[in-house]
């Protein structure tokens, strides 16, 4: 009897064991690496994503990324009051809460084109730079003017800002500015509708319509999944300054980490303009999606690219300087958020190597940033987004004006088209 107990007790012990390691199966274990706090609680499993990870050399990004998405409240998804960039606005007018006289218009007004809005009809000077420009701007103010009030104001249609804070503050409407340098009051680019730069051979009349290009950059990067993507960092553009040097540099050291390349501008006449290498081809927005990583570099002022990178649904590296008040900014600048829409870059490219590797060994990071950035452009700025944010700009600074614009007879009346009409 007492063999056949023992075997009773082993059948007893191995079904036990045998269960455990099914309940087991189903529990996580608290390896070195695995930071969760509550094993088998997957909403902690959710929360703490970002800690799993085997290096923990990118623990400092990935706690930047955490913390950065812990404090972002997103805009609304349906934004028909263009919500997310109501505070550009307000910042911008802010400095003429005590209203704008006469006197300090008329200061401005060798500054840029001059404008008015009489009886809901848009008047200009004769003079622009940069007709082109000041058409692509007439097109979104030609949509609303049936709502606005009489008001005047000065635009200026350079790429530089033209009321520095080191003297005295003017109205201006500029397209881009640094928030810690300039007073001007910052308008959507021309670029949404017309007047870009043009980019030779492959955009020899600019770089064409934002409604446009959302659509061919859109339906590339749609049929480019993550997974087919080449996962290196990419730019290619010219070399309007020496901070983009040290990435193009990278390249030549790193080609499987970078390929960073310079092309001519109207200012090539050598190798040496190109860092001492013949320039490389041109290529247009859509074939950046090919690529799982998009610099951003400013030019003279703010980069018309970057909106375009984000379409392509790429992890987007926006190189400047860290505090955002002392970057070239456009109008919807500020509603992006570094490390939840995209990864920012020291300005001396110090960093640079370092963050494309992270990015490389944490891809799903690096994805779901690329995707809140698409998403943050796809929904927030559309060309409704672009006349919503006109209107509101145009409604508040007329409040601030005080006295009653008078029609000059000499200004020509503003219709559909790139000619002002007698």
């Amino acid at each position: 009897f007492r063999i056949r107990d023992m075997k009773a007790e082993v059948t007893i012990i191995l079904c036990f064991l045998h269960v455990f390691a099914l309940n087991s199966a189903d529990t996580c274990t608290r390896g070195e690496d695995v930071e969760f706090e509550e094993c088998g609680d997957e909403n902690n499993i959710e929360k703490s994503k970002y800690k799993a990870q085997p290096d923990k050399r990118w623990k400092k990004y990935i706690d930047k990324i955490e913390a950065a998405e812990n404090a972002y409240e997103a805009c609304p998804k349906d934004d028909s009051a263009c919500s997310c960039h109501a505070d550009v606005i307000k910042k911008d007018l802010s400095i003429w809460k005590d209203g704008i006289s006469s006197a300090v218009f008329k200061e401005a007004k060798d500054k840029g084109t001059h404008y008015q809005i009489i009886n809901h009809k848009l008047y200009r000077e004769d003079n622009c730079m940069f007709p082109f420009r000041c058409s692509g701007v007439e097109h979104f103010i030609l949509e609303i003017i049936k709502k606005l009030p009489d008001m005047e104001f000065i635009l200026n249609p350079r790429d530089y800002p033209q009321s520095p804070k080191y003297h005295k503050k003017l109205p201006i409407f500029s397209f881009s500015k640094v928030l810690n340098d300039h007073y001007d009051i910052t308008y959507p680019a021309w670029t949404f509708w017309e007047g870009g730069p043009a980019v030779w051979p492959i955009y020899p009349t600019g770089l064409g319509r934002w409604d446009e290009q959302r659509k061919i950059i859109t339906k590339m990067a749609e049929s480019l999944p993550w997974e087919e993507r080449e996962d290196k960092a990419f730019f290619r553009g010219s070399r309007t300054s020496e901070e983009r040097d040290p990435l193009v540099l990278l390249s030549r050291d790193q080609p499987d980490l970078v390929e960073a390349h310079y092309t001519k501008n109207q200012a090539w006449k050598s190798d040496r303009d190109t860092l001492g290498m013949p320039p490389a081809k041109e290529i247009k927005l859509e074939e950046h999606c090919k690529y799982r990583y998009l610099f951003n570099f400013r030019g003279v002022a703010a980069s018309f690219r970057l909106k375009h990178l984000f379409l392509c649904n790429s992890l987007v590296f926006h190189v400047g300087p860290e505090e955002t008040d002392k970057d070239w900014l456009e109008f919807f600048y500020p509603a992006l958020r570094p490390w939840v829409h995209y990864i920012p870059v020291k300005q001396d490219l110090s960093d640079a190597r370092e963050l494309i590797e992270f990015a490389k060994a944490n891809q799903h990071v690096a994805q779901e940033i690329a995707q809140r950035g698409k998403e943050f452009i796809w929904d927030h700025l559309r060309m409704k987004d672009v006349s919503c944010y006109w209107k509101k700009l145009l409604l508040k600074y007329a409040k601030l004006l005080k006295f009653t614009p008078t029609r000059n007879q000499d200004y020509k009346l503003v219709k559909p088209g790139r000619i002002p009409q007698p």
